[in-house]
């Protein structure tokens, strides 16, 4: 059944991906809005794969890179959904769902099959870690979506190309204030699992902080994030440079999260 639920979510996926970009190409909106349908069952059965994945083994499964993946894959559709029933935007699934397709194909190559069985990561902390700092980093990656179509249709704007896309496109207001929305709320729970994180470390390895090269990326990235933050909500950054600054941290954040393990020794399990 779990085989089954992943390869009907990763074929939805596709299809959800595949109708988003080409109702932007062919400026249709009937087809963002079954394509906005599709992604939403693609969600219910990620879910459900989740689930009976959490069930099956009796932790959260969230406890390797693989399943890190998933959970990403799912927690940016989860988001993008949630944002598009207030604001309408659908044609942000053009951006967002081939993003969340290369997470799940990324994720295909590990996650079914025996689980984790390690003790450690039975502990309640590992949970509160593992889904608060995905989640983060998932809105953080729908902030960074939000942001590249703010750039693109800004610079058609001024170009003056965008006459007979105005009927699809959602407004610059809209997906400034997805992107403002996802940066506060990404940062919040990023801070709260990292917290997390740190007093399961304490109880593993005995420190909170062992300036492993993971520890050392995710507080930079971590720092970054409170800097767009501040710009955000203290000074008022609004429109491209906050596109541009919100694209910039979550490349760090995404380098944190898979980069450091290409380049570097770590302790961490992904």
């Amino acid at each position: 059944m779990e085989s089954i639920l992943f390869k009907a979510a990763l074929a939805l996926y596709l299809v959800s991906a595949v109708g988003f970009v080409a109702s932007l190409l062919t400026r249709r909106v009937f087809l963002a809005r079954l394509s906005t349908w599709c992604y939403g069952f693609t969600f219910v059965l990620h879910t459900s794969f989740i689930l009976w994945r959490w069930t099956a083994s009796g932790y959260s499964p969230v406890v390797n890179l693989f399943e890190a993946l998933s959970f990403v894959a799912w927690g940016l559709t989860g988001t993008y959904l949630i944002f598009q029933l207030v604001t309408k935007t659908r044609v942000l699934g053009a951006f967002v769902s081939p993003l969340a397709l290369v997470l799940f194909i990324a994720a295909s190559a590990g996650i079914t099959g025996a689980g984790e069985t390690d003790a450690s990561v039975k502990n309640y902390w590992v949970a509160v870690h593992a889904v608060f700092s995905l989640t983060g980093n998932a809105l953080f990656a729908l902030a960074c979506c939000a942001a590249l179509m703010y750039l693109v249709q800004d610079r058609l704007i001024r170009k003056r190309k965008i006459h007979d896309l105005y009927r699809v496109l959602p407004s610059l207001g809209d997906l400034d204030r997805i992107n403002h929305i996802s940066v506060i709320w990404g940062f919040s729970l990023l801070t709260v699992g990292i917290v997390a994180g740190s007093l399961w470390a304490r109880v593993v390895w005995g420190s909170h902080l062992l300036w492993d090269a993971k520890q050392i990326a995710t507080l930079g990235s971590w720092i970054l994030c409170a800097l767009l933050v501040h710009q955000r909500v203290a000074i008022g950054w609004k429109g491209k440079r906050a596109a541009y600054l919100s694209i910039g941290a979550f490349a760090v954040l995404f380098f944190s999260f898979l980069g450091v393990h290409l380049f570097f020794p770590t302790i961490h399990r992904f």
